[in-house]
């Protein structure tokens, strides 16, 4: 397995998009551009030997929190911890930009996400309610000061 991990263009995250079936194409590049227009953003793509296979992508919410916006690994490249060293990757980015906190909502029905989380040192902030357990999404948190 060749992994090799760059920042990449909101291009590469909707090539790599629309292959995470969970993701049913909802994530479009213009939708994507707006949310992140004027904001300090960083997008992290993972390659597999030269083919890009995962995304992660964040944007500034204040002067001291970064917000995980989105992320995914393409199915056949699940299992081999390219998730994990993503998150790793924009949380020392976001520490060395002087981040505080980073933030990041997700939802029951990702429950490897869940688990992701929560085994990584964030702690559950909050609940969105949209209605259903879920459609709701549970906010989560991780101080970057030590």
């Amino acid at each position: 397995m060749n992994i090799h991990i760059r920042q990449g263009t909101i291009e590469d995250v909707v090539r790599v998009d629309g292959q995470i079936p969970e993701f049913d194409n909802r994530n479009t590049k213009e939708k994507i551009a707006l949310r992140l227009d004027g904001l300090a953003h960083l997008i992290l793509i993972a390659f597999e030997n030269d083919l890009p296979v995962a995304y992660k992508m964040g944007y500034q919410l204040s002067a001291t929190e970064f917000y995980s916006w989105l992320g995914g690994v393409i199915p056949r490249a699940r299992k081999k911890g390219i998730a994990t060293q993503l998150r790793l990757l924009q949380e020392q980015w976001a520490k060395e930009k002087g981040y505080q906190s980073i933030s990041v909502k997700s939802m029951n029905r990702y429950p490897a996400m869940l688990q992701l989380l929560i085994s990584s040192g964030y702690h559950i902030s909050g609940y969105e309610d949209e209605g259903t357990p879920d459609s709701s999404k549970i906010k989560f948190q991780k101080n970057m000061i030590e």
